[in-house]
């Protein structure tokens, strides 16, 4: 199966975007998986994706689409999540420290942990794509 949702850069439009991933999952997928698990992860992935486009690469530019593009094999998925700002340089991310309590930097960290990859690549045709991949492989109990 291979679908994509173009949406606004808008927060008010997340809870969209998560119905419309969970949904097209759930009916491909969950008589196969343990559905509340996986679909925990997968809304706190694309949370901290599609945010951080909104209040990040699209920051103040609601009229600048988001492109989400699902992709699945077997149980293996492939989400894109696209934005059109100017890209976000990872060889200057550090990694927050909790103890020092920063207000932020943990989307990175939090995608790298639930995800099986991550891959962001800078402008691709003006764009820049933020590919994250993870087997659904797990057997429902």
């Amino acid at each position: 199966m291979r679908t994509e949702l173009h949406v606004p850069s808008d927060l008010r439009f997340l809870t969209i975007v998560e119905s419309w991933l969970l949904g097209c999952l759930e009916m491909e997928l969950g008589d196969h998986i343990e559905w509340p698990r996986q679909s925990n992860r997968l809304r706190l992935v694309l949370a901290e994706a599609y945010s951080n486009v909104v209040r990040h690469a699209h920051r103040d530019q609601p009229n600048l689409p988001v492109l989400v593009r699902l992709e699945l094999k077997e149980r293996d998925i492939a989400l894109e999540v696209w934005d059109h700002g100017k890209g976000y340089d990872l060889s200057t991310y550090m990694a927050p420290v909790p103890e020092q309590m920063p207000d932020g930097g943990y989307g990175w960290l939090i995608m790298n942990r639930l995800m099986d990859r991550v891959e962001y690549s800078l402008q691709i045709d003006g764009r820049n794509c933020l590919k994250l991949e993870a087997s659904m492989s797990e057997q429902k109990a």
